[in-house]
């Protein structure tokens, strides 16, 4: 017997929105406050952060996005041991903490408003410090989205299953009726341990890049 999926759960980025490259990130944090953004520049930034951040790699280190106030602190405890000021320490977080740095892919508003309108729940389950409801209002594509599950709202991460458990619970559906499409196999993969079938589409680069059509392929 053939089950009909009745929910999609969407990653954030790297799914439905582009996310900055770490050189990316230094050069629109350099832009933001009138600093030289050449490559040396940029170069001799992201090398102080990496020697800072050290191995295994203090920004993302489990549980950080978790917690508002300790994925603050752990950044500007890097920023700081790399010997970085002030403005440019608040420039970094900013950029890291602002959606318009994160460009929704050209099919993310078609993709959702079929898959709602096929009658499939939708939701956003995002390992994230801020609130993204004002980028999908913004956007328009909050009409089509039904639940967002956003882990410094609920104090779990991914790959932890319990925060696909608030998902099914809050979207009302079972696993195996819910797809979850994610882009990273060590986070958004973990969904398949509770019978979520998942699509893992490769990470998006450009916000051009067509690959949602998948999903819609998937629910319809």
């Amino acid at each position: 017997m053939t089950v009909r999926l009745r929910a999609v759960v969407f990653d954030w980025r790297g799914t439905l929105v582009t996310t900055l490259d770490e050189r990316g990130w230094v050069h629109a944090a350099l832009h933001r406050i009138g600093r030289a953004a050449d490559e040396v520049s940029v170069a001799e930034v992201c090398a102080a952060i990496a020697s800072a951040s050290g191995s295994p790699d203090r920004l993302d280190a489990p549980g950080i996005d978790s917690d508002a106030l300790l994925h603050r602190d752990t950044y500007y405890a890097v920023f700081a041991d790399a010997g970085l000021d002030d403005e440019l320490a608040d420039a970094l977080y900013a950029v890291e903490s602002d959606p318009v740095y994160n460009e929704f892919a050209v099919d993310a508003l078609e993709v959702l408003a079929a898959v709602s309108g096929r009658g499939c729940a939708v939701a956003v389950l995002s390992d994230i410090h801020f609130d993204l409801r004002p980028a999908f209002v913004a956007g328009g594509l909050d009409q089509f989205v039904d639940a967002y599950v956003l882990s410094y709202e609920r104090g779990v991460q991914k790959p932890d299953p319990s925060i696909f458990r608030i998902a099914l619970a809050m979207l009302g559906t079972e696993s195996g009726q819910t797809l979850m499409v994610g882009d990273r196999a060590s986070h958004d993969g973990a969904a398949v341990e509770l019978g979520m079938p998942t699509l893992l589409l490769p990470p998006l680069t450009d916000a051009q890049q067509r690959r949602l059509h998948l999903v819609r392929n998937l629910t319809g």
